[in-house]
C-alpha cells in the first residue's frame, strides 16, 4: 500500500465519511482552505492510480468509491509506525505515549483488561 501525502489523506477521509460520491459531492466536505476544484479532481485522480479509490462512469462523469477501508489503511500506516520508529514492539509504542502524558494510567488499565477479556 503506498503511502499518501497529507492532502491524499484528508480527501480520503472525505471518501471513506462520504462512501461514494462525485467530485463536487466531496468539495463540501473538504476542510478550509478548500483546493479548487480542478485539484481536488487531481488529487482523487492520483488516490485511484495507487489503487485507493475507483469509480463508475455516468455518461462523462465520474462516481468515485473507496476500494481500501479505512481499516485497512489505518492497520497498514500504523504498523508502518510501529515498524520504523518503535522497532516492531507495541510495548515501545505505549511506552512512549506514557512518558509523553499522552495516555494516562487509567487508560492502561482500559488497554490491559480488553487483552485480558480476549484471552
Amino acid at each position: 500500500m503506498e503511502k499518501l501525502t497529507a492532502k491524499e489523506e484528508e480527501v480520503m477521509q472525505v471518501v471513506w465519511q462520504a462512501g461514494k460520491g462525485f467530485v463536487k459531492d466531496f468539495m463540501p466536505l473538504i476542510l478550509e482552505p478548500k483546493p479548487h476544484y480542478n485539484t481536488l479532481s487531481t488529487i482523487i485522480r492520483n488516490l485511484e492510480e495507487k489503487g485507493y479509490i475507483s469509480h463508475k462512469e455516468y455518461g462523462g462523469s465520474y462516481e468515485y468509491y473507496p476500494v481500501v477501508t479505512k481499516e485497512e489503511y489505518r492497520q497498514a500506516f500504523i504498523g508502518k509506525v510501529i515498524a520504523n520508529y518503535f522497532d516492531n514492539s507495541y510495548k515501545s509504542l505505549v511506552s512512549f505515549f506514557a512518558r509523553q502524558d499522552k495516555i494516562s494510567a487509567e487508560e492502561l488499565k482500559e488497554i490491559v483488561e480488553m487483552i485480558q477479556k480476549k484471552q
